[in-house]
């Protein structure tokens, strides 16, 4: 993970501090896990062992990628949204190809486009990004260029 600004919302951020608290504590019983796998001697053909090592190393892997994450992370607050402007954490509901569709901004690690929850980084969410209710843009995705006018900013 390089090291530029992570922004996410206070939900997100108390989910991943969860998760930090439950691998520590993982953490603790893989180890006593492998130390009692050690005393069963031949590690070489020691399949509790080797599972044991591999949940480790996955374990430490996001342990490592959560406290970077931490480190870097930029809660999306309410003074974002300022003026009636699209902001990281404003929901938008826009028409596009005579359909009506709704999206939250999000940082980059909270998107899940299927629940309408769309990155600040994505082609639409640049492309909305400091409008306004009326306004119309352009976004061109991987499925060619659109105009989307926002409805409703909130």
């Amino acid at each position: 993970m390089t090291q530029q600004d992570l922004y996410i919302s206070r939900a997100g951020l108390e989910e991943i501090k969860k998760e930090l608290a439950e691998l520590l504590e993982e953490r603790k019983e893989i180890t006593a896990t492998i130390k009692e796998a050690r005393e069963f001697g031949d590690l070489s053909e020691n399949a509790e062992y080797q599972e044991a090592k591999n949940k480790q190393s996955f374990i430490e892997g996001r342990i490592v990628e959560i406290e970077s994450m931490m480190k870097v992370a930029k809660v999306i607050n309410d003074n974002n949204r300022t003026n009636g402007r699209v902001a990281l954490g404003s929901t938008v509901k826009v028409e596009v190809n005579g359909q009506i569709r709704e999206f939250v901004i999000t940082g980059s690690n909270e998107s899940n486009p299927a629940e309408g929850r769309i990155s600040n980084e994505s082609p639409i969410g640049r492309a909305l990004i400091g409008q306004k209710k009326g306004d119309t843009v352009d976004v061109t995705t991987p499925e060619g260029t659109k105009q989307y006018r926002i409805l409703e900013v909130r």
